[in-house]
């Protein structure tokens, strides 16, 4: 089950970062970032009170508060980085860059007591190198050389804070408070930070026009939802395994492309995709 909601969560965030493409260079990433919390807020704090998971907040030790916290910034100064690495650089090449995120988050599982077997190393080498050859060969000799270094170093900024981001959740935060509470209170402390930080970096919190409200309804949703699964999935399966499988987002939006874009793909593109695959069978066998 928990394979299953890490891939579940990697069809979510692939296809938010599709819509993220639109919103980002409408209203650029500081503001999506900002008004797609509220979104997933508002979804999560009915599903909290139908729930009965309000409870888990009296489970918030003084240590608990302290990884929460960190978590916060961590996810909201990551997400920035990674929605302002959809504006500015090349989708193909940024989201798998941002995906490598998987290999910091095994290693430091790993180093955290986390158990591997040979089958699933080898399962998660293919999907990562998979990743890889699904998105990388699109963007090469496309982009142009200075736009293409901005989008890198702001997915290498993301790829490290969500790496970070999703072993503080899976070894300090879901044992605690399972998979639902996390999220909700880091879509409550997100906007507040980006509140606050909006006049010193000179950023506009105005309301976006009506025409970008369809991608940040699905944004929100999608990111949401995808981040729950996630984090439940952490509370079933092996955090390393998990989070393997939901960095594979990027080659969902990679296979969006071609589908809805009509982008073409590459012999090498479908081997990864191909690898992908053989690497998800691995890693639940």
């Amino acid at each position: 089950m928990g394979g299953i909601l890490g891939l579940l969560a990697a069809i979510g965030w692939g296809s938010a970062d599709f819509l993220a493409r639109y919103a980002t260079r409408s209203i650029g990433s500081y503001r999506t970032l900002f008004f797609i919390q509220f979104i997933g807020l508002a979804g999560l704090s009915v599903i909290m009170v139908a729930t009965g998971s309000l409870q888990s907040l009296s489970r918030l030790t003084g240590d608990v508060w302290i990884w929460m916290g960190l978590t916060a910034f961590l996810y909201t100064g990551s997400t920035l980085a990674l929605y302002r690495a959809f504006e500015v650089g090349k989708l193909a090449l940024v989201s798998p860059i941002a995906a490598s995120y998987a290999a910091l988050t095994t290693l430091l599982a790993f180093v955290s007591g986390e158990q591997l077997s040979w089958l699933h190393v080898l399962g998660i080498s293919l999907a990562l190198v998979g990743v890889l050859l699904a998105v990388i060969p699109q963007a090469l000799g496309t982009e142009k050389s200075k736009t293409r270094s901005r989008g890198i170093g702001w997915a290498m900024g993301a790829a490290i804070g969500l790496g970070l981001t999703f072993w503080i959740l899976g070894f300090h935060i879901t044992p605690t408070l399972g998979g639902i509470t996390p999220i909700w209170l880091l879509r409550l402390v997100a906007p507040v930070l980006l509140m606050l930080g909006a006049r010193p970096l000179g950023q506009s919190l105005e309301l976006p026009p009506r025409s970008v409200w369809k991608y940040l309804i699905g944004i929100g949703l999608l990111d949401t939802g995808a981040f729950v699964a996630n984090a439940l999935g952490f509370t079933l399966a092996q955090v390393s395994l998990v989070s393997v499988l939901g960095s594979l987002f990027s080659a969902v939006t990679v296979l969006l492309a071609w589908f809805v874009l009509h982008e073409q793909l590459f012999w090498r593109q479908w081997l990864g995709i191909g690898s992908i695959f053989l690497g998800i069978f691995l890693v639940n066998s």
